[in-house]
């Protein structure tokens, strides 16, 4: 008897009709001699809903109610679920994060998961039960419900299936599987069959919606196969898993936009040690994702320092930097969130040179300008205007020609 991980985005739970659909996607699965433990997204846009309804009350609500008032859209998801399997006449319980075990640190929106105690679902298991988890939630040392940050039920799933030993982790969508590109801004994008943890985890953290990039850290620390597929058709989907040696004979295995970023400009500060170190330190205290980093060359004694952050937590920024507005000459940022980060990603870059070349020369005959940059030894990341976002995605899915590279991988395997 295998044990199932398997974890529902908030589209495939979207409304009553979805939900006895997933029921009796469950029902196959345990059918087939199965375990199955499900988490569980909030039903469509209720996170959204939620945020803005939390916004018209104030503009930046207290971080501890908002974790409180997040975490009940999945918690309804579960219980619905849960009811959905009842009515189809199968044994199913639901529970919350912390009621399944999860335990968080001390940081509220985008907490991170610090241990899972599985003995009462594995109890449930043993009774024959399917069991619904509420994703995207956890309990934190302070005994208060803190969530995960965006696409945080991803991260849940995986962090369950490590804990419980599941044979595979299912993360089912709206989609088919991981993609060359956005198939809505490319339709020329191929489904892989495959993909390295590497490569997964740089396409997640710079833009690519499919899955959160801490579940792919957690599976490739734990060795989880993860299978990303569609809820709404049972076929194949792709697999998530170690990296193998014909990986590299592709170079470039897809291309990421990353639309909710802001590009933050401090210009004028002075040029002596221990600046920067405060300026980042100040930003690390207040949980705030620092990505890429551009220094200019000092000019008579100031530089200008660049980096980007979150769309959404621009406000903590700005009021993170006010405080330090002594350290920095009396400098107020400038903050442009008319950008966009654009990136190509291959474990095949480690050994095929050239790829900046061609990926520069391709945006330069588009016309698309270029202000930061970014590397990394499967990845080059570019910040661009926003307006060319989508067109820079499609002339980087054509100069490396993606479907025509998955098509020839796909044909060997024939």
């Amino acid at each position: 008897m295998a044990l199932i991980v398997q974890k529902y985005g908030g589209s495939s739970v979207a409304d009553a009709d979805c939900m006895r659909r997933v029921a009796r996607r469950i029902l196959n699965t345990r059918d087939q001699g199965n375990q199955v433990v499900v988490v569980v997204s909030a039903m469509g846009d209720t996170t959204d809903d939620l945020i803005a309804l939390a916004k018209q009350i104030t503009p930046e609500p207290n971080e501890r109610e908002l974790d409180m008032l997040m975490a009940s859209g999945e918690q309804i998801s579960s219980a619905i679920l849960a009811m959905a399997l009842h009515a189809e006449g199968a044994e199913a319980i639901a529970m919350s994060g912390p009621q399944a075990g999860i335990y968080t640190d001390g940081v509220h929106t985008k907490a991170k998961i610090r241990d899972i105690k599985p003995k009462r679902i594995f109890q449930q298991l043993k009774q024959g039960k399917v069991v619904i988890i509420a994703g995207f939630q956890g309990l934190n040392p302070n005994e208060d419900i803190a969530t995960l940050g965006r696409g945080g039920s991803d991260t849940t799933a995986v962090a369950l299936a490590a804990a419980l030993k599941a044979d595979r982790c299912q993360i089912l969508k709206d989609v088919e599987g991981v993609y060359t590109a956005n198939p809505r801004v490319v339709p020329e994008a191929v489904k892989l069959d495959e993909i390295a943890y590497d490569e997964m985890l740089e396409l997640a953290s710079l833009g690519s919606e499919v899955l959160q990039s801490r579940a792919v850290e957690f599976a490739k620390k734990f060795g989880v196969t993860l299978e990303v597929m569609s809820s709404f058709v049972e076929k194949p989907g792709t697999l998530v898993r170690e990296e193998v040696k014909n990986m590299e004979d592709i170079v470039v295995r897809g291309v990421a936009a990353d639309k909710g970023q802001a590009k933050v400009t401090i210009a004028g500060v002075p040029d002596k040690p221990g600046v920067a170190a405060e300026v980042f330190k100040e930003l690390a205290a207040s949980s705030i994702n620092v990505d890429m980093i551009v220094q200019n060359v000092s000019d008579k004694g100031v530089t200008d320092i660049s980096f980007t952050v979150p769309a959404g937590e621009v406000g903590k920024t700005r009021k993170t930097l006010t405080k330090l507005a002594g350290h920095l000459g009396d400098r107020q940022p400038d903050i442009d969130e008319d950008i966009a980060k654009i990136s190509i990603v291959g474990v095949g870059m480690r050994s095929h040179s050239g790829v900046a070349f061609r990926m520069f020369d391709a945006l330069a005959k588009a016309k698309i300008n270029i202000s930061m940059i970014a590397t990394s030894e499967i990845k080059i990341s570019v910040v661009i205007k926003k307006a060319h976002a989508d067109k820079a995605v499609q002339t980087l899915h054509k100069v490396f020609e993606l479907e025509k590279q998955t098509a020839k991988k796909a044909t060997r395997k024939k």
